[in-house]
């Protein structure tokens, strides 16, 4: 048993931060907060001092699998999807792994694969070696490779703008035509340990085959991925930056919509209307490397990305459903919590934006009973910050203390 004293706690479902802080660990769980009575004499004892502790952070769209060491910051290698076989891009992913869960990221989505890998998933191998304790990282929903039409934005032959048979992918490796395609697409990565679908929805900025907006497929190719997903107990993100793309994946019914950077209001207000997640990935339109990028691609970017600021405003103001999510390493990993202070920027309190990292996310990956929360019966994923939060959410930004499943990681 380990007891956890500090100045504050963040009540997360009150929007408040309280003092003190004692709270109670067994094991992998919190059994209490503030308990009545004090602790057995037995329990080992942590006197964090004048700290605000937080539920684990959440960040529900990166890619471990890219960035990191031996990359230019703030944007993968233009060439990551043709020079790092599979055994050597896993490693890369366990050193981005660790470092997320350094910067109080206990939990995370990766969406998805878009490499070739001769069909392995990358992000569940990692997922296991973690879960097993062979490596330190965050609690990671694996989504494989993502669903993409070939030419789509997540066809990462279109990253390099590869020249025709110099890297052919299958439909295992997330390249699907046609309604049989994308059935057998979310099939194979749902039969090889996908705990999450990720579908590209749209063009996006840093791809050269599509403008942003452009929806991808065909609304009965969007009815077919969420129905093999859904009746499989798996939901589906869906990268979705065009409007015309977005409703249409509301009407699929998919589950959550990454980015949505041109939604419209009416389309805000049917968000709303049927509870679709947004993961908004707001922070990288002002911190992408866009000087790094070809002259196309940054044209793409002075459009796109002032849209997508004042869009965000509109979506916080009608209550949409709104996750924490980085989509790094377009931004570095490790620098997650920027995300946090980006959506105050957008209009969100620091207490909305903390819970956008906590509560929503765990109910976006369907576990808001055991995560999200320092509560008895959750799961001991436990964070701690100077200062108060609650009034300066850049503190988010120098975690100084790390427990995942009643681990400590990190401590002063």
């Amino acid at each position: 048993m380990i007891v956890l004293r500090a100045a504050r706690w963040a009540d997360v479902d009150a929007g408040e931060v309280r003092s003190p802080a004692v709270v109670v660990v067994d094991g992998d769980r919190i059994v209490s907060v503030n308990p009545p009575e004090p602790p057995a004499d037995s329990a080992a004892e942590i006197d964090l001092g004048d700290v605000t502790l937080l539920p684990g952070l959440m960040d529900m769209e990166l890619n471990l699998l890219i960035g990191g060491p031996g990359g230019p910051e703030g944007l993968p290698s233009p060439m990551h999807g043709v020079q790092d076989d599979p055994a050597y891009r896993t490693l890369r992913g366990a050193v981005n792994a660790r470092t997320t869960l350094d910067a109080g990221f206990t939990t995370v989505r990766n969406l998805g694969l878009m490499v070739k890998t001769g069909g392995y998933l990358l992000d569940v191998a990692l997922q296991r070696a973690i879960d097993q304790g062979w490596h330190v990282g965050p609690r990671v929903v694996p989504a494989g490779h993502a669903v993409t039409p070939y030419g789509g934005h997540l066809d990462p032959t279109v990253f390099q703008r590869l020249a025709p048979g110099i890297m052919p992918l299958s439909v295992a490796e997330g390249i699907a035509n046609g309604v049989p395609d994308v059935r057998a697409c979310v099939r194979y990565q749902i039969r090889h340990g996908a705990k999450v679908i990720k579908v590209s929805a749209s063009g996006g900025v840093m791809s050269h085959s599509t403008a942003p907006g452009s929806q991808q497929y065909s609304d009965e190719e969007f009815a077919a991925i969420a129905d093999e997903a859904h009746r499989a107990g798996i939901r589906v993100a869906a990268h979705a930056i065009g409007d015309s793309a977005i409703r249409a994946c509301i009407k699929a019914g998919i589950d959550c919509i990454e980015h949505g950077f041109l939604a419209t209001d009416d389309t805000i207000a049917m968000m709303v209307d049927h509870g679709t997640f947004l993961v908004s990935t707001t922070y990288l339109t002002e911190a992408l490397a866009v000087d790094r990028v070809a002259p196309e691609l940054r044209k793409k970017a002075a459009e796109v990305f002032p849209q997508a600021k004042a869009m965000l405003p509109k979506a916080i103001a009608a209550g949409v459903r709104i996750a924490c999510g980085t989509d790094a390493p377009a931004i570095p990993h490790g620098e997650n919590a920027k995300e946090l202070c980006a959506l105050v920027d957008r209009g969100m309190t620091p207490m909305q934006a903390i819970r956008a990292a906590t509560v929503t996310s765990a109910e976006l990956i369907e576990a808001d009973d055991e995560l999200g929360r320092l509560a008895p019966g959750y799961l001991a994923d436990i964070i701690a910050v100077p200062g108060d939060p609650s009034r300066d959410i850049a503190s988010t930004l120098d975690v100084r203390f790390v427990m995942k499943d009643g681990q400590v990681h990190k401590r002063p």
